[in-house]
């Protein structure tokens, strides 16, 4: 359900904005520092030896910046960034021809890279590894394989189930960093800077309940910005204060802990009709008619991470916090169990 405002993928009005909110580089890329520090000894070791930056390997729940870190790594390196993703590459040749245009140390980035289909894959293999394609011309006996030089680039591949890559693929990939949800404090530096951007005034009690409302995500950040700065325009004098900022988001249904209804039937679904749980993922998504992934990659991180959900050996489990969200007494508090 990418049609939710809190969902972290990306829906069809953010390209518009995603651009000119971006950050160019490092210097303006907000939070993940342990993965933007280690990024940035990589690529001024890269420069100073005039050589390609290992390949990057980029992972982590969605909307948190695997793309714009992947562009700022080319401006940082000054070279071009080539985009495409996993389930766009369709043939064998159409990788073979991204790879063979690119230029000298330039960069290919693959979002969704574990979507790629096998045969597809092979051909990253040598490509990565060897900087060449194999390209077999002919068929049956009389096939030959000829090897294509390549020029050295940088392939960043991005993946929100790093788990599905293949143990082939992930081997060749010299960096590989995770991103993890981001701090109330980084939000909230993000909701200023795109403010400013937007030429929207926002004062300290708003930029707060904004950013606070954001799942540690940016991308829900800047579009609970947008909806909230159309809000201000319509219903107050375009200015966001806190108190604005509160009747926003209430008409928009996002809570304090920017749960939507979506995250509430979840959990209550687990409560009431499971008991608490544990219950397994299969069980959840019948109940509440969604899809086993879409829990797993876009529901269930920041319900875990939030401390909400369990996620156990046996199944998904709510927890003490999830009860209390809804006022009620969790099973098993008095024995110990919680």
């Amino acid at each position: 359900m990418n049609d939710r405002l809190v969902a972290a993928g990306s829906v069809d009005d953010d390209a518009q904005y995603d651009a000119g909110l971006r950050p160019r580089s490092l210097a303006e890329y907000i939070g993940q520092d342990r993965v933007r520090d280690n990024l940035e000894v990589s690529i001024a070791a890269a420069r100073g030896r005039k050589e390609a930056l290992d390949h990057v390997l980029l992972y982590g729940p969605p909307g948190l910046g695997k793309t714009t870190l992947a562009y700022v790594v080319g401006n940082e390196l000054g070279v071009a960034v080539r985009a495409t993703a996993g389930p766009v590459i369709e043939r064998a040749g159409d990788l073979a021809a991204m790879l063979t245009n690119l230029q000298q140390h330039e960069v290919l980035f693959i979002d969704e890279i574990h979507r790629l289909a096998p045969a597809i894959e092979e051909i990253l293999y040598p490509a990565m590894e060897d900087y060449e394609l194999d390209i077999v011309i002919g068929q049956g006996p009389s096939a030959r394989s000829v090897k294509v030089p390549l020029q050295k680039f940088t392939l960043i591949g991005a993946t929100t189930r790093a788990g599905l890559l293949t143990a082939p693929l992930r081997a060749r990939f010299g960096i590989v960093h995770r991103l993890d949800f981001y701090t109330e404090a980084d939000i909230e530096v993000i909701v200023r800077r795109s403010a400013r951007i937007l030429a929207v005034p926002i004062d300290d009690e708003a930029a707060v309940e904004v950013s606070r409302r954001s799942r540690g995500t940016p991308r829900i950040a800047n579009r609970l910005l947008r909806r909230v700065r159309d809000f201000a325009q319509v219903r107050a004098d375009g200015r966001i204060t806190g108190g604005v900022a509160r009747d926003a988001l209430k008409l928009l249904e996002v809570d304090d802990h920017g749960f939507d209804e979506v995250d509430r039937k979840l959990l209550r679904t687990i409560i009431d009709k499971f008991s608490g749980g544990p219950v397994g993922v299969n069980s959840i998504a019948a109940a509440i008619n969604e899809e086993k992934d879409a829990i797993e990659d876009i529901y269930e991180p920041f319900l875990i991470q939030a401390g909400f959900l369990d996620r156990t050996p046996r199944g998904r489990v709510a927890t003490a916090r999830a009860y209390e969200y809804f006022g009620l007494t969790a099973p098993g508090r008095d024995s110990g169990l919680w």
